[in-house]
């Protein structure tokens, strides 16, 4: 199974590396990384994440209680990666919030739905589905309601007002808002725009992270190291095994259990190098982090599944 994910993993390092190269051209200047950055936060994520959620009704049903269990799992985390962003390297909300969003956000696009696919077979693709349509609309608003709490300090009802203010003029929020009411009222985009819309979003993907690899040029892999490491201890060990607890404990069927657990256990998704870059912070620290957890999930990943299955 390892074996697998590494072959998964190719692609995506494929890309990676075309950026790390592209930006290695001489003539290359660094705003057009910064545009780059803003044009797939701006329009293509945006675009994916309308185009997804609007079809969100042909999705077959899940048990509910998996949301709980995952993304229960996903606060609890990102709550005590804030606590130790701020205690051990004494960062600001800002970063704070950004580190705790590197321990909670997965990589599941790229990796998390293949692997499902293949190590679970296709029966658990629709709890993954369900996972997924969810994903970005829960954590990118987390990460922005923490943003603009610590930007606005002690909290009250006008702080509270621009807090979901901001939160509601965040494109990506939009856009997922957007698309989820969208999706439950039952109509239909028209097929000329749903193809338009949805070739916006087939760049989403490859140009988050070719947009990873232009920052890695910038910002490099040697520097944050310690911080980097910590956010991978807390993606692919931490934020696992508290999904496991909670899934048992709320009593999900195997099949659900190992599903969670797995898209838990999954690699820095590229999108926070998105967000660091957004907010202007711990670039460095996030760009890293997404190669070294990557990498060792290769080994995590598949030793955390084995032992789910083993111990049901």
């Amino acid at each position: 199974m390892a074996w697998h994910f590494f072959l998964l993993s190719l692609p995506l390092f494929g890309i990676v590396l075309a950026g790390y190269l592209i930006a290695h051209w001489r003539h290359w200047q660094p705003r057009w990384t910064q545009i780059g950055s803003k044009f797939a936060f701006n329009i293509a994520l945006p675009a994916m994440m309308f185009h997804m959620m609007s079809h969100m009704a042909t999705l077959p049903p899940v048990d509910a209680r998996l949301l709980l269990a995952f993304f229960g799992g996903c606060l609890i985390v990102f709550v005590a990666g804030r606590w130790l962003a701020a205690r051990a390297f004494k960062l600001d909300g800002v970063s704070q919030s950004v580190f705790a969003l590197g321990g909670v956000f997965s990589n599941n696009g790229f990796l998390g739905l293949p692997l499902a696919r293949l190590t679970l077979g296709p029966q658990a693709v629709p709890a993954v589905a369900l996972v997924l349509v969810f994903n970005a609309l829960i954590l990118w608003t987390l990460l922005t309601v923490s943003v603009e709490w610590a930007r606005h300090g002690a909290p009250n009802l006008r702080g509270f007002g621009r807090t979901v203010f901001n939160v509601l003029l965040n494109p990506l929020i939009a856009s997922i808002l957007s698309g989820f009411a969208f999706g439950l009222s039952g109509l239909q985009l028209p097929r000329m725009v749903d193809a338009s819309l949805g070739v916006v979003a087939d760049l989403a993907a490859p140009g988050a992270l070719l947009v990873l690899g232009m920052g890695l040029r910038q910002y490099g892999l040697r520097r944050d190291l310690q911080q980097s490491l910590v956010i991978c201890l807390l993606k692919l060990v931490v934020q696992p095994l508290v999904v496991w607890l909670l899934a048992v404990w709320l009593g999900l069927p195997a099949l659900e259990t190992s599903a969670v657990v797995l898209l838990a256990s999954m690699s820095v998704g590229a999108n926070v190098y998105l967000m660091s870059q957004q907010f202007q912070t711990l670039q460095s620290t996030i760009a890293s982090s997404l190669v070294l957890s990557t990498a060792l999930a290769a080994i995590t990943s598949p030793l955390l599944l084995t032992l789910v299955i083993a111990l049901q």
